[in-house]
């Protein structure tokens, strides 16, 4: 994949498909978060949510880095990541 075509699917994945079966992403990842401080005990955020999401993708990238579904996740968590920390 180019690099146009995997921000072209991040952003199709992230406007489209995922809002659709999941919501925004600040309402998704705001009870996400809610969820993990309730099981770990510490507090986690939206953005916390987006950068943990976003590391699985680099874990995934270092064991298939021929799948290109994981850089399309990875440009799609940082966008969503920048989003939720400048909405606040």
């Amino acid at each position: 994949m180019t690099r146009r075509e995997t921000l072209e699917a991040a952003t199709q994945a992230v406007m489209i498909d995922r809002n659709a079966t999941h919501g925004d992403p600040e309402d998704n990842f705001q009870h996400i978060a809610e969820f993990w401080t309730t099981f770990k005990g510490v507090p986690f955020t939206r953005h916390d949510v987006a950068i943990m999401c976003a590391l699985i993708k680099v874990a995934r990238m270092k064991q298939s880095p021929e799948n290109p579904d994981h850089a399309v996740d990875l440009a799609g968590y940082a966008a969503c990541a920048n989003e939720v920390v400048t909405k606040g």
